[in-house]
């Protein structure tokens, strides 16, 4: 019997790579609300993710320009608490003190003035809107890199008169977008000669109402005290300079002075941001978790729907692994459509975030690695077991079953 064929010849055909995906996704074209069913929690686990790192990253990277934009070389002295726990005051001359540091660039004070000011004198005294008046050197401005908006800042003339330029929040609160306006501070009428733009380091001067500083003492009685000092050096003098700040403005009581670091507000605002992105991160993870669960189930399903096509390929040669590998197929196709669509519905927000808030959108490509990655190790695992479990059917029993 030239013509048999020997039996230790005879092989189970083999699926190339393209039969896999073929048999794997004819098994969800037929079934396909159910698939899109399924496919939804893992999208929703995968879009939560990634518009959660693209937000944060947004965020960080508009820190990021900000803080190029307005530098982390300003630092700003304030009294402390004196020995005996009351207030304590900073030296008239302690901003010449700072100016005679060699690091330093530029160096302003502004000081509490006692008055009140109003948008008319109908309005009562005590309404103040919480606006400070506050005298102010000429130099503030440059020092702390601030920009009019409308009118102009003091100069030589106007700080000696009547004249008053307010903070972004002062103006609002005042009803004032133009410069010329006069408004009323004590007893009697300013002129406000122009309005700041948001200073995002120094948020008190948003809020408050700048006269100049000889005006100060010749209208109000201000006693020359600075209440705040501005400080700008080089970068990499900022640690030094911070270091014998407190001992150069107050000799004798350097502990009754405070030193800060306006930028590092910024830094600690991003750092709570990134506990709140964790939170999310884990959210986004139980969602996902969740997306896998339902896949296991759809997959139970498939397998028990499908006896009689899987007792049919068994006995048209297809071996057990073979029919593992169509199931897990089918599960990990599952996994990933709704990774993808997860991944593009994620950075849709992302863009549609930073695009409403005016941030550079950012989402880091080992977001979508990572998440493309976790969908199609959540749908690896959620496979298994009904890839197993079809795999052992006999295919009698699976033929006859109906």
């Amino acid at each position: 019997m030239t013509g048999d064929v020997p039996q230790d010849t005879m092989r189970p055909a083999r699926l190339t790579p393209g039969d896999v995906l073929r048999v794997g996704a004819a098994g969800l074209l037929g079934r396909p609300t159910r698939v899109v069913l399924s496919a939804l929690g893992i999208a929703i686990g995968i879009a939560t993710m990634i518009a959660v790192v693209g937000i944060s990253s947004s965020s960080q990277a508009e820190l990021l320009r900000q803080l190029d934009r307005l530098g982390t070389n300003l630092l700003t002295v304030k009294p402390g608490q004196s020995v005996f726990g009351d207030n304590a005051r900073l030296p008239i001359e302690s901003v010449s003190m700072v100016r005679g540091l060699a690091p330093v660039h530029a160096v302003s004070a502004t000081g509490t003035v006692s008055a009140t000011v109003r948008r008319t004198d109908r309005i009562p005294a005590d309404h103040t809107g919480g606006i400070s008046v506050r005298a102010t050197s000429l130099d503030l401005l440059n020092t702390l890199q601030g920009k009019v908006v409308s009118g102009s800042w003091l100069n030589p003339a106007t700080e000696r008169y009547p004249s008053m330029v307010l903070g972004a929040v002062s103006a609002r609160r005042l009803g004032i977008t133009q410069a010329g306006t006069r408004v009323w501070v004590d007893h009697r009428w300013f002129t406000v000669v122009g309005v700041l733009d948001s200073l995002d380091l120094a948020p008190e001067i948003d809020r408050s109402a700048l006269v100049g500083w000889p005006a100060a003492q010749k209208l109000f009685g201000f006693d020359g005290h600075p209440t705040m000092i501005y400080e700008r050096s080089s970068d990499a003098a900022v640690a030094d300079v911070a270091a014998v700040l407190a001992r150069t403005v107050n000799p004798e009581n350097p502990e009754e002075v405070e030193v800060s670091r306006p930028s590092d507000a910024l830094a600690a605002r991003t750092a709570a941001a990134g506990a709140f992105t964790d939170l999310l991160l884990g959210l986004g993870a139980v969602a996902l978790l969740v997306g896998g669960v339902g896949i296991a189930n759809t997959m139970i399903i498939s397998v028990l729907e499908r006896r009689r096509e899987i007792g049919r390929r068994r006995a048209v040669g297809a071996t057990r692994g073979q029919i593992r590998l169509q199931f897990l197929t089918e599960s990990l196709l599952l996994s990933g459509l709704g990774g993808v669509v997860g991944a593009v519905l994620g950075a849709a927000v992302t863009f549609a975030y930073a695009a409403t808030n005016h941030f550079p959108a950012v989402v880091p490509p080992w977001a979508f690695a990572g998440g493309l990655g976790a969908t199609l190790v959540i749908g690896m695992i959620a496979g298994i077991y009904p890839a197993v479990r079809a795999s052992r059917l006999s295919p009698t029993v699976a033929l006859a079953a109906t």
